[in-house]
């Protein structure tokens, strides 16, 4: 999809020094930007900061954005909640994706998967809500189980997860034009064996180890390393990301 598939790259630009955990971010050896965190973890071996481009995903629960302030931070890309199931829709959806583009912040939309609803429910509610931007990151699949649903405790066994992902990806291909990137959390890839599926980049959640640790052997390109970030232009808290490459592979990454 982007010219080449990621192999959990290092950019390794220098070690860094320690920061205030309060502040929205401070800056490591070369520029690199390393973000203030609420609840930090005490990381060993590969660390967040040993990586250049780092990013946001954010929904309604952020409020208010200054998308200017977060780019002067250091933030180089976001993903933004659009949709979940087949009808809901986040209220701050419009505001963010525009408000991104217009700070000049380079945005993809993610839609939060519900176990109850068809996958091609799902995708035809996505479309509907998130415009067909060229200029657009390709658009993310949400996929973790939710502990806290109150409407659909359903859990399907790990075959029919891949099918659904499966229709649900080739269907949102087809209308964008790009090949959706899948987020997913450590307990749902391993439960859902999600090694199996090929082709597709994966955004992996990990806020205690890097990985390489705890994806053993599986190709990503973006880590989301904690949920507890404190970054320019946000009041609360927030989820940071990394791309797995060095900027100039960002480059060729998102504006290709």
């Amino acid at each position: 999809m982007r010219g080449f598939l990621l192999v959990g790259l290092f950019c390794f630009l220098a070690s860094c020094g320690g920061s205030d955990p309060e502040a929205p971010a401070s800056r490591a050896a070369g520029g690199v930007p390393r973000f203030g965190d609420a609840d930090p973890h005490d990381w060993e071996g590969v660390k967040p900061w040993q990586y250049s481009v780092h990013g946001i995903d954010v929904s309604k629960y952020q409020g208010d954005i200054d998308w200017w302030a977060a780019r002067s931070g250091g933030i180089s890309f976001a993903f933004i909640k659009a949709t979940e199931g087949g009808d809901y829709a986040d209220e701050r959806f419009a505001e963010n994706w525009a408000g991104a583009a217009a700070a000049g912040v380079p945005r993809g939309a993610y839609h939060f998967y519900y176990f109850c609803r068809t996958a091609a429910e799902q995708a035809d509610w996505f479309m509907q809500h998130v415009p067909a931007d060229r200029r657009a990151l390709p658009p993310v699949l949400d996929i973790e189980w939710n502990h806290k649903s109150r409407t659909c405790p359903y859990r399907p066994d790990a075959e029919t997860v891949r099918s659904e992902m499966h229709d649900y990806l080739q269907t949102v291909a087809r209308y964008y034009g790009k090949r959706p990137i899948i987020y997913t959390t450590v307990d749902f890839y391993r439960e859902n064996e999600l090694w199996r599926i090929r082709d597709y980049h994966f955004w992996l959640r990990s806020v205690a180890g890097h990985p390489s640790e705890v994806y053993s052997g599986q190709d990503w390109a973006f880590w989301q390393y904690t949920g507890t970030g404190l970054v320019s232009g946000i009041s609360g808290l927030t989820d940071i990301n990394v791309f797995a490459g060095s900027p100039a592979q960002w480059a060729q990454w998102a504006y290709n």
